[in-house]
């Protein structure tokens, strides 16, 4: 985290806060079906763990500024523990949102719901939610309630001060920094490492009275839709991600252990260079067509500032899925893109628009501009802007949207988006039944394809600021799509001091791997938040994953589970790792990892 001064917190008033919250499978009690769905029967539920930091917060605040905090849930009567629990550690009440109705919720349905029970108990200043929900692994909630509700947003709240009606935050993105002023009332998603989570023992919860909780029936917020009449995205199928591990752990010395582990490396297929499955066949792309004869579709693209990887990744995904379609792809950029390089990525037109790229005012240009110009389909990256662009564009148009995907297909003429979910226990095949189609994809999941020779069309459009929230700074400290490009990976623990990270360099040489981490690491700031891997940070699925001086907790190796194999070194026998590896090695990592190089030398010596 970058060095700052503690943000001044002077409240001139009560304020009345509402935190939105949700109530998930625990991720170790998830368990798949035949069928590759969730077995919900006796599975064991906890509040997301993001939530816990908007109750916490919220409490805090309320109690701070002489006012109160509300909460809010949507979801059946089990639900109804986890307001108990937030009312517990302090809330004044709870909401709960509980109906037939309401079943079949996606996120827009939910946003919907959420904001008219929010319009029901009448004008909040602060909204609070969390930064995403770990079992859908989604963070559009919070700028979709924010459109619904004609409200600021700003995401990843770590810091958090407050003077007048001006909210003064740190924002903590997956590969940087930014500082904004936010001007009340406001919607805020809120990071992990913002306060302590909120966390009451069942006992506690069962004393909160009955009458602090409200119930709320459908009735009640209005006509609807609601649930699955109003949700706009449709779940097809669905497959399990099973990685059974070999769990086979040596014995010897440390230059026995390594040799025998580069050897059934080697076997594996696992020092061998990976190629990605394209979205579609690329079999050389020529111009786009031209006096297009046939589909009206256009799928635009979003192209984010400073991000021109990432908007190659989604142009070149965007050309595939016109092609097969015969429609056209339009770059949404902003002033002084490269417009020869959206050309050549895939862009059949260009239009770029005019003025500062504020997510709020960027998603209000987009829609205004694509009343007079007809949208197939968005894409547009997993990052902080992506979602909040796209997630307001989905309020805003009662469109569907699909978060996080990984993939992109065309089938039967359908936009098919899949989407892991669970922790990336299964993945989902997600389309869309409204007229515009909105994905955001997680960088660096899709294929590069190669250029073309092409000159776009090219036209402009104002963007109108709105002048509610306002960047102080801004600072990268990563690229976003590093790991999830990496084919091979080294993942540190905290046994690892960053001192020492050089000392990985050798085999890291080798392997070509990219670093790692656990939440530990990245919380004591001795790695970048974007190399957090875990339920709380990033999912990778690398050919290679080696885990160093880590003991292997559900949180982290949630996060390699797609990993084609997993080497684990660690001097404790028993550490949790080895039951969740293919190879283990058991030895202090400073005497494993020169004779790992050694003997990799060696392997490589002799092809």
């Amino acid at each position: 985290m970058p060095e700052e001064d503690v943000p001044v917190c002077r409240f001139d008033r009560p304020l009345r806060i509402a935190a939105l919250i949700k109530q998930i499978p625990v991720g170790e009690s998830m368990t798949l079906g035949e069928d590759g769905r969730l077995i919900r029967e006796g599975i064991e539920l906890e509040m997301n763990a993001y939530c816990r930091r908007a109750v916490s917060k919220g409490v805090e605040w309320a109690r701070e500024s002489g006012g109160s905090c509300t909460v809010f849930t949507l979801g059946p009567p089990s639900a109804d523990d986890v307001l108990r629990e937030a009312v517990a550690w302090g809330a004044d009440r709870g909401v709960h949102l509980c109906d037939p109705a309401f079943g079949g919720s996606d996120t827009l349905a939910t946003a919907r719901s959420l904001a008219a029970a929010l319009q029901l108990e009448g004008g909040f200043d602060l909204v609070l939610v969390g930064r995403n929900s770990l079992d859908g692994d989604t963070g559009q909630v919070g700028p979709e309630v924010a459109q619904l509700a004609g409200l600021p947003f700003a995401t990843g709240v770590r810091e958090m001060g407050i003077e007048g009606e001006v909210l003064s935050l740190t924002l903590e993105h997956d590969d940087g920094w930014e500082e904004v002023d936010v001007t009340l009332p406001a919607v805020l998603s809120v990071a992990e490492r913002l306060c302590e989570p909120s966390k009451v023992p069942p006992a506690q919860r069962a004393d909160v009275p009955a009458e602090r909780i409200r119930l709320v029936r459908a009735a009640a917020l209005g006509a609807g839709p609601w649930g699955q009449a109003g949700s706009p995205t449709v779940v097809g199928r669905t497959r399990a991600m099973h990685h059974d591990r070999a769990g086979k752990i040596l014995s010897g010395t440390a230059a026995e252990q390594a040799a025998e582990a580069v050897a059934l490396l080697a076997e594996r297929g696992a020092l061998e260079a990976a190629t990605p499955d394209p979205v579609a066949p690329v079999a050389g792309r020529g111009p786009a067509p031209q006096g297009s004869s046939g589909s009206s579709a256009v799928i635009a693209v979003l192209i984010e500032p400073d991000r021109p990887q990432v908007g190659m990744e989604l142009l070149g995904a965007a050309s595939e899925l016109a092609a097969s379609l015969g429609g056209r792809v339009h770059a949404l950029a902003f002033e002084g893109v490269a417009i020869d390089a959206l050309g050549a990525g895939g862009a059949d037109a260009v239009t770029t628009f005019t003025g500062a790229p504020l997510a709020e005012d960027v998603a209000a240009a987009i829609i205004g501009w694509s009343a007079e110009n007809p949208l197939w389909a968005v894409l547009g990256p997993s990052t902080a802007f992506g979602r909040e662009v796209l997630g307001r564009m989905a309020a805003g148009l009662g469109a569907g949207m699909v978060g996080d995907a990984i993939g992109l297909a065309i089938t039967e003429g359908e936009l098919v988006a899949a989407k892991p979910a669970f922790s990336g226990a299964l993945v989902a095949d997600i389309f869309c039944t409204s007229d515009v189609r909105l994905v955001t994809v997680r960088p660096g999941v899709l294929p590069l394809v190669p250029p073309r020779d092409h000159t776009p069309d090219v036209s402009s459009w104002p963007i109108t600021p709105r002048s509610r929230v306002r960047v102080v700074s801004q600072r990268r400290d990563d690229d976003v799509e590093v790991l999830a490009r990496a084919e091979a990976v080294i993942g540190v623990g905290a046994a690892l001091r960053p001192d020492e990270y050089e000392d990985l360099s050798p085999l890291a040489s080798l392997l070509g791997a990219e670093l790692a981490a656990t939440r530990k690491v990245t919380d004591k700031g001795w790695a970048p938040r974007a190399r957090q891997v875990g339920i709380t940070g990033r999912s990778i699925a690398p050919r290679l994953y080696v885990a160093l001086g880590l003991s292997g907790k559900f949180n982290h190796m949630v996060g390699v589970r797609a990993a084609g194999t997993i080497l684990a070194v660690n001097e404790d026998p028993g550490a949790p790792v080895f039951s969740q590896c293919d190879i283990g090695i058991v030895g202090d990592w400073h005497v494993v990892v020169p004779a790992l190089a050694a003997a990799l030398r060696e392997e490589l010596h002799r092809r």
